[in-house]
């Protein structure tokens, strides 16, 4: 593991005094590379909680939390690295924020008993938690997201029988993730899928824009990350693609995608899982006992911001799994088995979020062993580029899960057969 550490930039930056114990909690982050523009504030969002919780609070059950924060540019090879020179140091739950990176995470973490949150993200199977029991993505999978983006289409035009959707997508696990859904849905609703990939990063997209523009499809349904957000909005506007119906994924819908395109980004439209904006009663915390103390991670300019407020959500998340785990195990200084028992003990209500201080910031949250996903649920949310804001433009709206969970069993019980797992609840 060391010889590997010169290429990674490691950082603990909430240690608690060294003769206590403390809840370590690693970021696989990247604020380098053409994905920095959202691996940043997310970063600084999932430091920032931690900050809080030690500040206001004194810790976690008064546990002092901290986190080691590893870069990996969003390449899956240093992600590895950053798992394997992080793990010995106590680490209770791992957020990769990247699909390759969780796929190859998952054997791993399994095998060393460390359980990961890809949340929204990453493999979707991993949503049946008898096979993958130290695998969690609540609180929705790719697969929700790319239903309710169907759900909205077919909603504005009362039917989608004979229309046509272009899925965009990054050349990746990461972009492939919804292909296998959107061909189950497009045979349920009776739209014509077709799919046009972007290698990596993303920067040159003037072949696939000049299709879009050639064959005129009813929609463009968007799976991109980092720099390729901003160059897909500004050609969709160059060819003057109908931006209401240009509807992207969680992770194609921050403010970093759409600003650089101006007015040509009004009307764009991405899902989401939790609000935007810093009106909420968290806020006045963060400003409080991190902002004005000089402990923020970033210069305080992306609070609020679409990624802030979900590497924000990360961290809540991660911190209410601790405390069940807690409750659950009767001690404070807890292990990776006993947080991986916390977040499959994981249950959020609204009446738990405005406690946080986040009123109807995300929807509610129940997981179990059966369903490490949670609801499935998100909004759609729309740009207005006049007062450079996200508007909700729907209400947290469920994913057609009689399609989405057929196809979970059948890729879980094949991953479980290629492995050798007998599926059980732990």
């Amino acid at each position: 593991m060391k010889m590997k550490l010169a290429t990674m930039v490691v950082a603990g930056v909430m240690a608690a005094a060294p003769a206590l114990a403390d809840l370590v909690f690693p970021a696989l982050s990247y604020r380098t590379g053409p994905f920095a523009a959202g691996g940043i504030p997310f970063a600084d969002g999932y430091q920032d909680y931690f900050t809080l919780v030690n500040e206001r609070d004194g810790g976690v059950g008064g546990v002092m939390t901290r986190m080691i924060e590893c870069e990996t540019g969003y390449n899956t090879e240093k992600g590895v690295e950053c798992y394997e020179a992080t793990k010995g140091e106590g680490a209770l739950v791992y957020q990769p924020l990247s699909t390759g990176i969780t796929y190859q995470l998952i054997p791993k973490a399994s095998a060393d008993g460390i359980p990961v949150h890809s949340m929204g993200y990453g493999r979707t199977s991993a949503a049946k938690g008898d096979v993958f029991p130290w695998v969690f993505n609540y609180p929705g999978t790719y697969w929700d997201a790319a239903s309710i983006m169907v759900n909205h289409a077919g909603e504005m035009e009362g039917s989608l029988e004979g229309k046509t959707i272009t899925l965009l997508h990054h050349n990746s696990a990461y972009g492939k993730e919804p292909i296998r859904t959107l061909e189950e849905l497009s045979k349920k609703h009776g739209f014509e899928l077709t799919l046009l990939p972007v290698d990596s990063p993303g920067q040159e997209q003037k072949s696939q824009w000049l299709q879009i523009r050639r064959e005129k499809p009813d929609y463009v349904f968007f799976w991109g990350w980092g720099v390729m957000n901003q160059v897909a909005v500004q050609e969709a506007a160059n060819v003057r693609f109908p931006m209401d119906h240009f509807i992207g994924v969680w992770w194609s819908g921050a403010e970093p995608d759409v600003l650089p395109a101006g007015d040509g980004a009004h009307g764009y439209k991405s899902v989401n899982f939790t609000g935007t904006g810093t009106d909420y009663p968290i806020f006045d915390d963060i400003q409080k006992h991190v902002v004005d103390a000089g402990k923020a991670a970033g210069d305080g300019t992306s609070l609020g911001q679409v990624q802030y407020n979900r590497g924000l959500f990360a961290a809540v998340l991660a911190v209410e799994a601790a405390k069940n785990a807690q409750e659950i195990h009767g001690v404070a200084d807890i292990t990776a088995a006993m947080m991986r028992d916390g977040m499959e003990a994981m249950s959020m209500t609204e009446a738990d979020y405005a406690a946080l201080g986040l009123p109807n910031f995300a929807p509610e949250i129940s997981v179990s062993c059966e369903n490490h996903s949670g609801p499935g649920m998100a909004l759609v949310q729309q740009w207005d580029a006049t007062a450079k804001q996200w508007n909700a433009v729907t209400s947290y709206q469920a994913s057609d899960r009689d399609v989405i969970r057929p196809l979970i069993e059948a890729d879980a019980a094949a991953y479980a057969a290629e492995n050798g797992i007998e599926p059980g609840c732990m």
